[in-house]
């Protein structure tokens, strides 16, 4: 039976934690390289059965853990109790890429490609939320600068729900140039202002492609990433709050964006 201390010494730099009984299947099926699935002793039912047989089927070893020092560990990785259901995962990094191969890949996929960049969105819940609305919307990766958002963390991975294993992630050092770089490559950057003139519904979202920013909630974009922009949008609101979390604005606006792809492809088909 392994402890926490004989656990945490298998990390290495090139090395990750994630946890969650979904994450861990997403990964699993994603193919992702994993090194060894670590299981709480008593951990049961349908999930950690698949998870298992999973496991088998990709070579990787699984070792029950004694509950007390799992427990311990969950606190080392800031998971809430209980958050890791039971089983914890040590992986390789997840899907990361320099940014040009991540634009040369969005091209390969689509003539009018999607990517994410955020600016000063340090909650890795909120990362996660973003990262899951990102993949379900189509697009095609995530600019994440070091320094001004969450690193990807395993609370950020079980948070996205396993998005993070199928969408990538390009880790930049700074957000201007990168943006500069992808304006360069025919990208058109879209951020959200609260003081924007133009509703998200008003602009041309479905025909270009986009890089859409999403900044902090309390202070949105930094001003040189606000002036990099070729378009700011807002999100009318009609309650006392003025704004929406970082997550479910990010939501609203890249379900519009495929709302209008939806659109265009239905009035080119018919």
């Amino acid at each position: 039976m392994m402890n926490s201390n004989e656990i945490t010494k298998q990390t290495t730099g090139n090395s990750a934690y994630i946890y969650g009984r979904n994450g861990i299947l997403e990964a699993l099926s994603a193919g992702r390289s994993i090194e060894k699935i670590f299981i709480a002793y008593g951990a049961e039912g349908t999930a950690i059965e698949e998870i298992r047989q999973n496991a088998r089927k990709a070579g990787v070893i699984c070792s029950t853990a004694d509950r007390a020092k799992f427990g311990d560990l969950e606190r080392e990785l800031r998971a809430g109790k209980g958050a890791a259901q039971g089983v914890i995962a040590l992986c390789t990094q997840g899907v990361t890429l320099e940014l040009q191969e991540l634009i040369t890949n969005a091209y390969d996929e689509n003539d009018t490609p999607l990517l994410l960049a955020l600016d000063g969105i340090t909650d890795p819940h909120n990362l996660g939320a973003l990262a899951r609305s990102a993949e379900c919307a189509g697009f095609s990766g995530i600019i994440l600068p070091s320094g001004h958002s969450s690193p990807v963390t395993p609370v950020a991975v079980k948070s996205s729900a396993g998005a993070l294993e199928h969408i990538p992630v390009s880790k930049v050092s700074e957000l201007s140039i990168a943006l500069k770089d992808c304006k360069a490559a025919g990208f058109t950057i879209i951020g959200t202002d609260l003081s924007a003139k133009t509703s998200y519904t008003e602009q041309n979202l479905g025909s270009i492609p986009i890089v859409l920013v999403i900044g902090s909630e309390g202070e949105g974009m930094r001003a040189s990433i606000r002036k990099l922009c070729d378009q700011l949008v807002m999100i009318p609101m009609a309650g006392k709050i003025e704004s929406l979390n970082a997550s479910v604005a990010g939501g609203v606006l890249m379900f519009e964006i495929l709302r209008q792809r939806n659109l265009l492809v239905d009035r080119i088909d018919n």
